[in-house]
């Protein structure tokens, strides 16, 4: 009957099953998830080249401090939350400056790009040269000794050099270097890096490149607030890890046959191989990492030249600086100029980071938006965090014991 019917369809219907499909436990875009060489961050692609542009540097290192938290108004129209309170977590990154001690200038082949030629600057400082050496205790320290001392009598070679540059390369880069004595990482090797450089004509550019050599470069002559960057960085290390938490797959039941953290089945018996989709145990973390778009709400001033603190904003006149009460965790103090980026990049702190100007052009609603902050967290990161100063701190907790000078 018709009754009969549409009971059994009602039951069909609202009846529940298991799946018989679900998408595979893990990107195999990534693939092979294995230990990174080298722990800088490398730029493998920069900015297409914009001739209208004035020379400008597409890159900067930094290091990762650690995260907090802000409050602003959302100036986002069409959002829901459009001119309300939000609160985001953001990183902070350490951006001491970076030294130009070099100039390379390349051709197309058919190979890719080929070095015309190298250009080193007279003075180089010792962090830089440790780079060259695996242990500069034992080392005899003899790089570049040749070539400083011979700097004035190879003038007119130099000048070959960048006219050749200026001839038949299509493509200029600085070479610079990170100053890890301006932090106290314990680290006194520096990092180098290759920088393009961007806008004009190579004349142009080559001037631009010869005017840094031997010169500190800013993390503001590469970024500005309220812009957008690409953080590139050598993801945290967990090491030697199982199928369950390396590629998410799921626990098998409770009472599985020598142990339930496994895959069950790793392939068919032919073809007599398993696949390289089966999840499988291994390296898991310290891989190296691309993040786009990462905006930039605040380029923060050096502790030492800011008199109101570098974390007051028009909302909190507090005059406080960007370092927590008791530090970063596992970091310290933050004394050099700073960029804080919206919400978390790659990497454990004290991590090298490079910050490359995005590659596609940034053109919506939320990239074009002018961020304002209203509040910055600068409470203790080692447990609940009450006061935002050492002065709020000791005005509600008044005199100590250890305060009483004997």
């Amino acid at each position: 009957s018709k009754a009969t019917v549409s009971v059994l369809y009602w039951k069909s219907k609202n009846m529940s099953h298991r799946k018989f499909e679900q998408p595979r436990h893990g990107h195999l875009g990534y693939l092979p998830r294995k230990r990174c060489r080298h722990v800088r961050g490398r730029v493998r692609s920069f900015p297409v080249d914009d001739a209208t542009q004035a020379p400008h540097l597409t890159a900067f290192m930094a290091y990762k401090a650690g995260m907090t938290h802000i409050v602003r108004d959302l100036d986002r129209a069409g959002s829901k939350m459009h001119k309300k309170e939000v609160c985001e977590p953001v990183t902070i990154v350490d951006c001491p400056e970076m030294v130009v001690v070099g100039i390379v200038g390349y051709k197309p082949t058919a190979r890719g790009l080929r070095a015309v030629s190298t250009l080193w600057a007279q003075k180089l400082s010792d962090s830089m040269l440790r780079r060259y050496y695996k242990s500069w205790y034992a080392a005899k320290k003899k790089a570049f000794t040749k070539y400083t001392s011979k700097f004035e009598e190879n003038k007119e070679a130099r000048e070959t050099m960048y006219s050749r540059i200026e001839k038949n390369a299509t493509v200029l880069r600085v070479l610079a270097h990170t100053q890890p004595n301006k932090l106290k990482l314990g680290s006194k090797k520096a990092y180098v890096a290759e920088i393009q450089i961007n806008g004009g004509s190579m004349a142009d550019k080559l001037k631009f490149a010869q005017g840094l050599l031997e010169q500190q470069v800013t993390v503001g002559q590469v970024f500005k607030e309220s812009e957008r960057c690409d953080v590139i960085a050598v993801s945290k290390g967990h090491g030697m890890e199982g199928v369950t938490h390396r590629w998410g797959v799921s626990r098998l039941p409770r009472k599985s046959h020598r142990g339930l953290r496994k895959v069950a089945c790793i392939g068919a018996w032919h073809p007599s191989r398993v696949a390289y989709t089966v999840a499988r145990a291994g390296q898991n973390g310290f891989h190296h990492r691309t993040e786009l778009n990462k905006k930039i709400y605040k380029m923060g001033e050096a502790a030492a030249k800011c008199e109101k603190g570098n974390a007051t904003t028009s909302m909190d006149i507090t005059e406080k600086h960007i370092t927590p009460l008791g530090g970063f965790p596992h970091y310290g103090v933050v004394n050099n100029e700073y960029v804080m980026l919206k919400g978390s990049v790659p990497g454990p702190v004290k991590r090298v980071l490079t910050l490359r100007r995005p590659l596609a052009p940034q053109t919506s609603r939320a990239a074009q938006e002018q961020v304002s902050l209203k509040f910055i967290d600068t409470s203790s990161k080692q447990g609940h965090g009450h006061f935002q100063t050492q002065a709020e701190r000791a005005k509600f907790m008044g005199t100590r014991k250890k305060d009483i000078q004997n």
